[in-house]
């Protein structure tokens, strides 16, 4: 698929990255008769589909170098990161994609949108002392909403309205599968107590035989990814190319344009060119990029004028709460099915979202996991005692996996200018991550509510929100606004400075919101799509 043309013909638009946002753009441009270059870090074709990439690990405690490959045959990122947060640095590969898709062909499906005081913070809630939340988003959720629309029809997206948002029912939302009886038991028991679930919002066919496929890749025509919706309509009926195993260097650029995008390829080094370049490579690699393009012209950076590109690193607060049902019998627990808002924005203190997770991955999975939480812990040393114990905690954990329906707990993380990304001293990313006290005390509070939810039933709390390896939904690191001087990005999602380079992952978040990103990356997307088409 990828090496079937010129790379010296001329193209409309370089894509870098496949995933809700480049892939989303994309496809709208080439739709359009714009000739389209997509290129990815990772493989175009993907082929250990329909389980995770750990269950085909070599079976030994540490990671081993044929990790790297069987990650990247499951459409996962491979690269370590390196967590310079507290004097003692882990290293940990992120749980993200890397491939066609990037990382919505390993995402549950739920695409929500975020609430209207997501946009109008100042008007609805405060941010805890030190954080720089801007006041509102340069854009409203009333000029978004017409293409949440959009991206909600072109993911096929099957649910129902959330009773507690103003804007009421959305008729092209399709119809979801039946509730199954331990989602039917939830459902009625958070209705108890006087909260207001609903259908949750997902971008999935539900074919016979689906199991949410969350974590891995679909084997099916069942979860309607980026890669399924965008990228394959745009090369099969557009004409548009991809190239993959394409890892971007750096963009070259005078003062005023990007003029090359620098890529290595099998050990091969080119340079690609197009008068529009579109950045998308995720909120982690793409401020690597601009900060690893310093030149004459951009001495800190591209597109880093402000000094803000890699800051205000933000990934959302999550918890899983894994409630033992009173059905007394076996149940199914694969899918995605409820949710409930009531504690998104409460006595004006913003918490977040609340979700049926899905089954968790394999014990054995789970198992790998913990034995590598301890190695990067405070008391390594605990990780060969683990392994002794390992064959009695594995059942345990199997127990958790099919008897259990969980719930998580999606809490809105503030930005902070010390929180960033940077390129790696010694691994291709370095991250500083630390929680402040205010997120604690919201954390503590989310977790309260919820004691006082699941009163009457026995589960089990996993918090994660704590652990920076579990870094879910990251954003805010190249965020837009009005302002050059406090934003890389202007309302467009145009780099300030730059006539041709554009940003549309979660990097441009100047918030995270308080649920999923990915409808409202696509549901952007479209309008930067609309704004380009627009002015050519």
């Amino acid at each position: 698929m990828s090496d079937t043309f010129d790379l010296n013909q001329a193209w409309d638009a370089i894509v870098i990255g496949t995933g809700m946002g480049g892939a989303t753009l994309g496809h709208a441009l080439a739709r359009a008769g714009r000739r389209v270059l997509f290129l990815d870090k990772g493989p175009a074709s993907p082929d250990l589909v329909g389980r995770y990439a750990e269950d085909a690990f070599p079976r030994a405690e540490a990671p081993q170098p044929a990790h790297r490959a069987i990650l990247a045959r499951a459409g996962r990122y491979a690269d370590q990161l390196a967590d310079r947060s507290t004097p003692r640095t882990q290293r940990f590969i992120p749980f993200i994609g890397a491939g066609a898709g990037g990382s919505s062909a390993l995402y549950g499906m739920a695409l929500e949108r975020f609430f209207p005081s997501d946009f109008a913070a100042a008007e609805h809630y405060a941010a805890p002392p030190g954080a720089s939340l801007p006041p509102r988003w340069p854009v409203s959720y009333a000029e978004l909403a017409p293409y949440y629309d959009a991206a909600e029809a072109l993911y096929r997206v099957r649910g129902s309205a959330d009773p507690l948002r103003a804007d009421g029912p959305r008729e092209h939302l399709m119809a979801p599968p039946s509730l199954t009886p331990a989602a039917i038991e939830m459902s009625a028991h958070l209705a108890s107590r006087g909260l207001h679930p609903y259908r949750l919002p997902q971008a999935c066919e539900f074919v016979d035989g689906c199991t949410g496929c969350q974590g891995y890749l679909c084997r099916r025509a069942c979860k309607n990814d980026s890669r399924r919706i965008c990228l394959e309509p745009a090369l099969r009926e557009h004409g548009a190319q991809l190239l993959d195993a394409c890892d971007v260097v750096a963009l070259e650029a005078d003062r005023a344009r990007v003029t090359g995008v620098v890529c290595e390829r099998h050990g091969e080094r080119m340079t690609l060119c197009a008068p529009l370049v579109v950045l998308a490579a995720g909120a982690l690699e793409t401020p690597r990029i601009l900060l690893a393009s310093r030149c004459a012209d951009w001495p800190q950076g591209l597109a880093n004028d402000s000094g803000l590109v890699g800051r205000f690193l933000m990934r959302h607060h999550i918890d899983l709460y894994l409630v033992e049902p009173k059905l007394g019998r076996p149940f199914d627990n694969r899918q995605k099915e409820i949710a409930f808002n009531d504690f998104y924005l409460k006595d004006g203190n913003k918490l977040g979202s609340v979700q049926s997770f899905g089954r968790l991955p394999p014990a054995a999975t789970l198992a790998a996991s913990l034995a590598d939480d301890l190695r990067q812990g405070p008391v390594p040393l605990a990780a060969p005692l683990f392994s002794l114990a390992r064959p009695f905690v594995t059942p345990v954990l199997r127990q958790l996996v099919e008897r259990r329906y969980i719930l998580a707990t999606t809490l809105e993380d503030f930005p902070y200018a010390d929180n960033r990304v940077v390129p790696g001293k010694d691994a291709r990313l370095d991250i500083e991550y630390r929680l402040h006290p205010g997120d604690r005390e919201r954390i503590a509070a989310m977790r309260a509510a919820m004691k006082d939810v699941l009163a009457g039933y026995g589960y089990k709390l996993i918090k994660q929100a704590e652990n920076n390896q579990r870094i879910a939904h990251a954003c805010g690191t190249c965020r837009f606004g009005d302002d050059p001087a406090t934003s890389v990005l202007d309302r467009d999602n145009r780099a300030h400075g730059l006539a041709n380079l554009y940003v549309v992952d979660s990097a441009f978040f100047p918030s995270s919101g308080g649920t999923n990103p990915s409808l409202t990356i696509a549901a952007n997307a479209l309008r930067v799509a609309a704004r380009l088409l627009a002015q050519a």
